[in-house]
C-alpha cells in the first residue's frame, strides 16, 4: 500500500480538525496499548522523531541504565478519535520504537513483525494479508463502574433485539470504527450469551495488527458509554463458548493471491499447501504466543467450538485450520486457535514464520480430516496423526522453547522477556487456592 499522508498533511489535518492532543501509541510485549500524550504544540517535534520516553517503565522493554527510547510515528496511522469532540479533539499515531542510535528497537513487537515481513519479501512475496475475527463479551457495570459477572443479554448466534441488548452498543462501535476508516464486513451476536463479533476487511499484516489494537480500544471505550464492560478475556465464564480471534491469512505476490491456483487440488496452490504445512507443524510450539494467558487454555477444550486438534479441512469446523470456500483473490486459510488476548504483532510474527518455514522446506500437509474430530477417540486421532495443542500455559511455554524457528520469530529480547513474564504468571496461578478447590476438598478431607 502506498503512503497516505506526509508531514504537511498531518499538520494541516490537526489544525482543520481542531485537535488539541495527540497520543503516540505503541504496544508492549504483553500486547497492552501504551501511549505518550502530547499537546498540539509538540506535534512538529513528534514528526521529527524527537519525542522520547522512559523504556524502563514498560513491561519487558529495557533496564534502567538503557532507558531512553524514541517514538517514530507512522504517519499513515493518523486518526482522530470521533468520540473526543468538544474543547479539542484527541488524535493518535501508532509508533515504532527506536534506540537513541537510530536503530529499530528489537523489543518492539511492531518492529519485530516488520523484520519477519522482510524475510517474506526475500522469498519473493510482496504482502501477507490478515482478516481478523475478534470476539468479545459485554458485562454490566455496577454502581461504582466496576465490571460485574452479569451478562448484558441472553442472546444466541445471530440473534436480534430485544434478546440482544448489546445491539445498540455494537451498532455504535461499528459507527465509530467506520468514522475512523475501518471497513466493517460483518457484526453479529455470537453463540454465547453476551458474546459479540465484529469482522473487518483484510489488510496487510502490520496495518491489520494496528487495527486490532485500535479495535480493542474503541470497543472498550464505547461499551463503557453504554454502562457495559467489554472484555477480550478468552474464557470469562465456565460452561459457554470462549472468545476466539480467527485469523484469515493469505500471501500475495505482485497483486495476485499466491494461495490460489485454478488447476490445483481444491484450487489451492502448492504455496498454500506448504504454508499450511508449516503452520500445522509449528502450531503446538507457537500456541504460547497465540494463546498467551492462563485463561486461554480454559477456552482450548473440546466441546465449545474451539480447535484443540492439529488438523485441517475445507469442510469441517473442528480442526485448527479451515479453508473457507471463497477462491480467486479471496483464497485464504483460517487459523482458528488464536484468541484475542494475544499480542497481534507477536502472534502474526510466529504464524508467518511458521508458514514461511513450510515454503522454504517444501513441506506437505497431512491429509484433510473431514469428519468431526470431537467425536473421534484418542486412538482414532492418533491413527490419523492428529496431535493436540498444549493444555496449559506451562506446557505451551515448554513447547515454545523446543522450537528454534518460532523462538527466532520473536528474537532474543522479546523471547527472554516474554518467557520470564509468562513463567511468573503461571507460577502465580499455580500457587493460588481457588474456590473450586475449597468446594471439593474443605469438607472431604
Amino acid at each position: 500500500m502506498g503512503k497516505k499522508y506526509n508531514r504537511d498533511d498531518i499538520i494541516r489535518m490537526a489544525k482543520e480538525e481542531n485537535v488539541a492532543f495527540i497520543r503516540l501509541q505503541f504496544t508492549d510485549i504483553l500486547g497492552t496499548v501504551k501511549n505518550v500524550e502530547i499537546p498540539l504544540s509538540q506535534l512538529e517535534k513528534a514528526l521529527d522523531n524527537k519525542i522520547m520516553f522512559d523504556g524502563s517503565s514498560i513491561e519487558g522493554f529495557v533496564r534502567i541504565e538503557e532507558s531512553d527510547m524514541y517514538l517514530y510515528p507512522d504517519l499513515d496511522t493518523w486518526v482522530v478519535f470521533p468520540w473526543t469532540a468538544g474543547r479539542g479533539k484527541v488524535a493518535r499515531m501508532i509508533c515504532d520504537i527506536y534506540n537513541p542510535d537510530g536503530t529499530p528497537f528489537m523489543g518492539d513487537p511492531r518492529n519485530n513483525l516488520k523484520r519477519i515481513v522482510e524475510e517474506m519479501k526475500e522469498l519473493g512475496f510482496t504482502q501477507f494479508n490478515l482478516g481478523p475475527e475478534p470476539e468479545f463479551f459485554l458485562f454490566k457495570l455496577d454502581a461504582n463502574g466496576e465490571p460485574t459477572m452479569e451478562l448484558n443479554d441472553h442472546g444466541g448466534y445471530f440473534d436480534l433485539a430485544p434478546t440482544d441488548l448489546g445491539e445498540n452498543c455494537r451498532k455504535d462501535i461499528v459507527v465509530e470504527l467506520e468514522d475512523m476508516g475501518f471497513e466493517i464486513e460483518a457484526s453479529h451476536h455470537e453463540v454465547a450469551p453476551g458474546q459479540h463479533e465484529i469482522d473487518f476487511k483484510y489488510e496487510d499484516v502490520v496495518t491489520a495488527c494496528d487495527e486490532i489494537q485500535t479495535f480493542k480500544l474503541v470497543v472498550k471505550t464505547i461499551a463503557r458509554k453504554h454502562g457495559l464492560h467489554a472484555t477480550f478475556m478468552p474464557k470469562p465464564l465456565f460452561g459457554i463458548n470462549g472468545s476466539g480471534m480467527h485469523c484469515n491469512i493469505s500471501l500475495f505476490k505482485d497483486g495476485a493471491n499466491a494461495f490460489y491456483d485454478s488447476t490445483g487440488e481444491l484450487e489451492l496452490s502448492e504455496t498454500a499447501y506448504q504454508f499450511m504445512a508449516g503452520v500445522l507443524k509449528h502450531a503446538p510450539n507457537f500456541t504460547a504466543v497465540t494463546n498467551p494467558t492462563v485463561n486461554s487454555y480454559k477456552r482450548l477444550v473440546p466441546g465449545y467450538e474451539a480447535p484443540v486438534y492439529v488438523a485441517w479441512s475445507a469442510r469441517n469446523r473442528s480442526p485448527l485450520v479451515r479453508v473457507p470456500a471463497s477462491r480467486g483473490m479471496s483464497t485464504r486459510i483460517e487459523l482458528r486457535s488464536v484468541d484475542p488476548s494475544a499480542n497481534p504483532y507477536l502472534a502474526m510474527a510466529v504464524i508467518l514464520k511458521a508458514g514461511l518455514d513450510g515454503i522454504k522446506n517444501k513441506l506437505t500437509p497431512p491429509s484433510p480430516v473431514d469428519r468431526n474430530i470431537y467425536v473421534m477417540t484418542k486412538e482414532e486421532r492418533e491413527a490419523e496423526g492428529i496431535n493436540d495443542l498444549p493444555g496449559t500455559l506451562q506446557s505451551a511455554l515448554e513447547k515454545l522453547q523446543e522450537d528454534e524457528i518460532i523462538m527466532s520469530a520473536l528474537g532474543e529480547h522479546i523471547l527472554t522477556n516474554f518467557i520470564e513474564a509468562k513463567e511468573i504468571e503461571w507460577d502465580m496461578f499455580r500457587t493460588q487456592v481457588t474456590p473450586w478447590e475449597r468446594e471439593q476438598y474443605l469438607k472431604l478431607y
